[in-house]
């Protein structure tokens, strides 16, 4: 079955059946990834070394978050 299909008949449900599919779809989604994990803290890793042996420069906080409108 299609996902077109599956909407089509998801749409026949009760709304509060519709909210469970729905629900339980995001959640799916919301899952953490593992691999993502590692690949960013090992990135973490990296810049942090760099910064503290000082091939990299660090930005204020406020610089970052200043407004520029």
């Amino acid at each position: 079955m299609g996902s077109k299909e599956i909407l089509s008949e998801a749409l026949q449900l009760k709304p509060e059946e519709r909210f469970a599919i729905v629900e339980g779809l995001l959640k799916s989604l919301d899952e953490p990834d593992k691999k993502l994990d590692d690949v960013w803290a090992e990135e973490a890793e990296k810049r942090l070394k760099a910064y503290r042996e000082g091939r990299l420069e660090g930005i204020p906080m406020e610089e970052v978050l200043k407004d520029e409108t």
